[in-house]
């Protein structure tokens, strides 16, 4: 229920849609002779397209979620690295039959660094099939043929194949993973995703590092210079509401163990 709740409500408020929706409805009010309403709310939609897609709003609101999570110095010995899936494009690698990577594709080459890093840890790939109206390829299906061409060895890739989102790739990696006191696993996803993965790690009760990648925003003062790409501004703007959306609605659900996770905390002192 909650995947399908989470697919609908996203798909009616992402910030295209959004804006669709005020152009719609403004044009439809103009038509039925309510001006006043109508023009408020074509100015309302066009305010929100020049903000979104001229200005660095969404470099602004990305930065934070990708700042939680510092990359950490990493250990000496790691059993095992969790990558979330996420990077890949299902429906050319099905349509096309050749595994197909999307900007989210730093989560792999990441991944594969860090095995050659610790030739002796196990992958665990956690990524099954998200689509909701038609049948589709798992993402595990498709990381198995660009794992094995690549040249990562099978025996240290485990597949999990049946999550649809981020509180079920916590709980089916812990039940493959079955970790034990003393071992170190590594936790690869999306910097701005990142706080959230970790608060579904934790209400799973797997203990990872968190080795955040795939970052969308520059470093220091860079980040209050827009592309010079519109649709870029604007799509980072759709990735920072859409994980709000998701911080939000996982704590509301106890998914997660706060609103905004953090590195854990000093003693007596509380995540936000």
């Amino acid at each position: 229920m909650f995947f399908a709740v989470s697919k609908l409500g996203w798909y009616l408020v992402q910030p295209l849609v959004a804006i669709l929706l005020a152009f719609g409805v403004g044009f439809l009010c103009l038509a039925l002779k309510l001006p006043r309403t109508g023009i408020t709310l074509l100015a309302i939609g066009f305010a929100s397209l020049a903000i979104f897609s001229l200005s660095p709003l969404g470099l602004l609101m990305l930065a934070p979620l990708e700042n939680r999570f510092p990359k950490p110095v990493l250990p000496e010995r790691v059993t095992g690295i969790v990558v979330l899936g996420g990077s890949f494009d299902t429906l050319v690698a099905r349509t096309r039959g050749e595994p197909e990577l999307n900007d989210a594709a730093d989560r792999i080459t990441t991944t594969l660094a860090l095995s050659r890093l610790y030739p002796d840890a196990k992958v665990i790939f956690s990524g099954g099939a998200a689509a909701m109206f038609e049948e589709d390829v798992t993402e595990s299906s498709v990381a198995h043929k660009l794992f094995s061409q690549l040249g990562l060895a099978p025996e240290r890739l485990i597949l999990e194949d049946r999550s649809r989102n981020t509180i079920e790739n916590a709980r089916f990696s812990k039940e493959l993973a079955s970790p034990q006191p003393g071992e170190t696993w590594l936790l690869v996803t999306s910097a701005a995703h990142m706080p959230r993965s970790v608060g579904c790690f934790r209400t799973a009760g797997f203990d990872i590092i968190p080795y955040p990648t795939d970052y969308q925003t520059p470093g220091g003062d860079m980040i209050y210079r827009p592309s010079t790409a519109t649709v870029r501004n604007l799509e980072k703007v759709h990735f920072a509401i859409r994980e709000y959306l998701g911080l939000f609605a996982y704590y509301l659900t106890g998914k997660t163990d706060a609103w905004i996770p953090a590195p854990h905390a000093p003693s007596g002192k509380a995540n936000l």
